[in-house]
């Protein structure tokens, strides 16, 4: 993991925290704010870095540990929080205090390529974070060679973002995990049969939103319901998810959001409208075991949706909510970390990335062979 200077980590977290000297340590890490409310979502960076200073003296098993030689790295960790500093340095995309983000971006670019690390492998083998849609957005396709970890490819063109060299991440859910759901009869305890709540004014494919909102209304057993995501309102959410049986994931900005996230973890079946999203550490996850698929186009005809889901046997309904409460751990973001949670399962992911990154090292040292040193074997 590369030592940054703190503006481009935890110095985002607080000024206290950007007045500090010397590097981070697991004895002076910031704890992440409890009140930091939607921001939580974008906070991938900060576990992931958090993860690599953990000591391990919990004796759990680990799936990336840092070392103190580069040279024995398998992987290179870039500790920039830049999901933080889009929401730090302005609030659009037109604001003038996004110049910040910009000359940090700028900066993160001198540092690696002054980096022998960075230049032996063109960046193949640095993991870079960026989870939030607009992350990095000034200077991002000047690090295409990297494994970027994302949350899902609606922002990326081909050419920069792919399954082949790329993690996709889940968002870090913002309403409190359901730790005691343990009722009698857990179908007839939730009582709403589908539930959203959130923003219904979106970019791209999250346009439809505004159109299920006509669709849905008037439903006695749907609550569909427009919102900001305020403290008393995700308090809001947490209630209505743990009320309900299936939780509505239609697009948001881009294709995934973290309202799937947030189902997951109220063992709420998620129901996902949408005709290309991406799922994290899907080759070890069946997402059908617990979450429903619908088309824009069958979502978007009248009664369909509502009627499909009135009509889902209820012993096949209690298998996913079983389903949910197996899996709702890998969804998990803490310090210390536990094994199989988010980070444990984003850092084996990436391992599994690695091979394609050190064959690209490999032939970067073979073609770089002077031509002296050929004529002398």
């Amino acid at each position: 993991m590369y030592d940054l200077p703190r503006k481009f980590h935890v110095g985002m977290m607080g000024r206290r925290y950007s007045k500090e000297s010397g590097p981070v340590t697991m004895e002076n890490l910031p704890p992440w704010p409890a009140r930091a409310g939607v921001r939580r979502q974008h906070s991938v960076e900060y576990w992931l870095m958090a993860s690599l200073l953990y000591d391990g003296k919990g004796g759990e098993e680990r799936e990336a540990v840092r070392v103190s030689d580069p040279a024995t790295a398998d992987a290179f960790f870039v500790p920039f929080f830049s999901s933080m500093s889009v929401t730090t340095h302005g609030h659009n995309m037109t604001d003038a205090a996004t110049e910040g983000d910009r000359r940090l971006q700028v900066e993160l670019l001198e540092i690696l390529r002054q980096s022998k690390y960075y230049q032996r492998s063109g960046g193949r083998d640095h993991v870079i974070p960026m989870t939030h849609p607009n992350a990095f957005r000034f200077l991002r396709e000047q690090l295409n060679a990297s494994i970027l970890i994302i949350v899902d490819f609606g922002r990326y063109p081909r050419t920069m973002a792919t399954l082949s060299k790329d993690v996709v991440s889940p968002y870090v859910h913002v309403v409190k995990s359901f730790t005691d759901d343990d009722p009698l009869d857990p179908y007839e305890n939730r009582t709403t049969l589908l539930f959203f709540r959130g923003n219904t004014v979106r970019k791209d494919e999250g346009k439809i939103r505004v159109k299920l909102a006509k669709i849905l209304t008037g439903n006695n057993d749907v609550r569909y319901e427009k919102s900001v995501a305020t403290p008393s309102n995700i308090k809001t959410s947490t209630k209505g998810m743990r009320l309900s049986k299936f939780c509505l994931h239609p697009a948001g900005d881009t294709p995934s959001s973290c309202r799937l996230f947030d189902a997951i973890v109220s063992h709420c079946v998620p129901v996902i409208v949408s005709d290309k999203i991406e799922f994290p550490f899907e080759d070890e996850i069946d997402y059908t075991k617990f979450s429903i698929f619908f088309s824009m186009k069958e979502a978007l005809e009248p009664g369909y949706l509502v009627n499909q889901l009135r009509q889902f046997p209820k012993d096949r309904w209690v298998e996913m909510w079983k389903r949910l409460k197996q899996v709702s751990h890998h969804y998990e973001f803490q310090y210390p970390p536990k094994e199989e949670d988010a980070v444990y399962m984003i850092w084996r992911q990436v391992k599994h990335k690695l091979p394609g990154a050190q064959l690209a090292v490999h032939r970067n040292r073979r073609l770089k062979i002077p031509d002296w040193w050929r004529r002398k074997k």
